[in-house]
């Protein structure tokens, strides 16, 4: 996983007024923690920030007060409307360290013939990998399921370096029938059709 480079400030104002200021020129405000350290007040590059952050569970590289710092997103508020970015938390990482994360569970391969569903039960998985290594996705192969067929959490293979951090018996991917739409009641309608006559 590539390690993307952002540059940081240090927040020194809090509150509402100081959020909006810092929105306006195109900054993101936000906390820093992990390993026991302070929380440390940030602003972030607003459009680099949601370019980074269109892959899941980066890597960000940030220099804070001269020291250099290894983030991943642990929680990104967005606005309800504008969907821009209000708000992100950071966690520090070191290399080598493992980190429990969510990935995405993609799905392949076409079902057994017949009226069936695929439904995801989960669309991720909670795994722990090296902070350095994680992995964007799964891929699941679903060729040939038929109805009532499930995959749960620990048949599904992981990249190399990840394990299962969740429940291992949890359904992930099930195959369901369709429901044939019930036919229209025929005697009411002709009952219907008499009275008007």
């Amino acid at each position: 996983m590539a390690e993307i480079k952002l540059a940081t400030e240090v927040r020194t104002e809090f509150g509402k007024g100081a959020a909006r200021r810092v929105r306006r020129a195109d900054r993101v405000p936000g906390v820093v923690y992990g390993h026991g350290a302070e929380p440390v007040h940030i602003t972030l590059p607003g459009h680099e920030l949601l370019l980074a952050l269109r892959t899941a569970n980066v890597l960000i590289g940030l220099e804070i007060d001269g020291k250099d710092a290894l983030v991943i997103p642990k929680a990104v508020q967005r606005h309800p409307l504008k969907g821009t970015i209000e708000h992100v938390d950071l966690l520090t990482v070191k290399r080598g360290e493992k980190v429990q994360v969510e990935i995405a569970v993609h799905a392949e391969g076409d079902l057994a013939p017949g009226a069936n569903l695929l439904e995801f039960v989960q669309n991720t998985l909670l795994v722990e990998a090296e902070a350095t290594h994680i992995p964007e996705s799964v891929t699941v192969s679903v060729a040939g399921l038929d109805a009532g067929a499930s995959i749960v959490a620990k048949d599904i293979s992981l990249p190399k370096g990840a394990t299962l951090a969740g429940d291992e018996d949890a359904i992930v991917i099930q195959v369901v029938a369709a429901q044939a739409e019930e036919p229209a009641d025929e005697a009411a309608e002709g009952e219907a059709e008499g009275a008007e006559a």
